[in-house]
């Protein structure tokens, strides 16, 4: 009720500034003993509000301060979804640019529509919609990476119904999601050797990245000099 009225009133604030209506005197019935002091106190919060973003508004008109943007939340899916592998992350994230045919790092629901009739599983409206719904955390109605690797994370705990849209995406989409995570182990020394092999696993894979882009230099180091002497063999 009170952020109604704040919203009259800083609408009808802007119009008087601006010249566009003349102020008009409104009568006001004086209000009962009951509910006067919840009143004043509703009233002077709603008018310390609207004075504040009354001064703010201003300040930008005149060039002064700069517009609050909204906070994104960053995601590594490396550290968050330590149950898969960095493969298995990559090839979920080169399934999801894929399909992400706008190419704006959202799947959204036409295009969620072309991945799941590619796959062979076409969906109703109303299956699409659903499918969204159920791992849509910030419900703009379309997924983002973090979201479609939390498909994947149900699947592999087994929390998405058989018939479920989802789960029908997990499955055709020729990604092993198979194996269980930490929180897959019985006991907590299990828990605990089990997080000691994947940090082992992980560390193993980024070497191994890391020696492969090693040996592609080598060999591309190796053919750019075989080219120069045979330059110089024919001068």
């Amino acid at each position: 009720m009170a952020s109604d009225e704040l919203s009259q009133k800083l609408g009808r604030r802007l119009l008087i500034e601006e010249g566009a209506e003349a102020p008009v005197a409104v009568d006001v019935d004086e209000p009962g003993p009951q509910g006067e002091s919840e009143e004043k106190e509703s009233a002077a919060n709603a008018d310390s509000e609207l004075g504040a973003k009354l001064a703010r508004r201003g300040a930008l008109n005149e060039g002064v301060g700069e517009p609050c943007q909204p906070s994104l939340k960053v995601c590594n899916p490396y550290t968050e979804f330590k149950e898969f592998s960095r493969k298995q992350i990559k090839d979920m994230e080169k399934m999801f640019k894929m399909y992400d045919t706008g190419k704006d790092n959202y799947i959204d629901l036409m295009e969620l529509k072309l991945m799941m009739e590619k796959l062979g599983a076409p969906q109703t409206h109303l299956g699409l919609k659903n499918m969204i719904k159920e791992v849509d955390e910030d419900l703009d109605n379309k997924l983002n990476f973090r979201e479609f690797l939390l498909i994947f994370r149900k699947a592999a705990a087994g929390e998405l119904a058989e018939d479920s849209g989802l789960c029908v995406l997990a499955r055709l989409s020729e990604i092993d999601v198979s194996t269980e995570g930490v929180k897959g182990a019985k006991t907590f020394f299990e828990a605990k050797v089990k997080a000691i092999n994947e940090s082992n696993k992980f560390e193993a894979e980024i070497r191994q990245e890391q020696e492969e882009k090693k040996k592609q230099a080598e060999e591309q180091k190796q053919r750019r000099a075989a080219f120069n002497d045979l330059k110089l063999a024919f001068k």
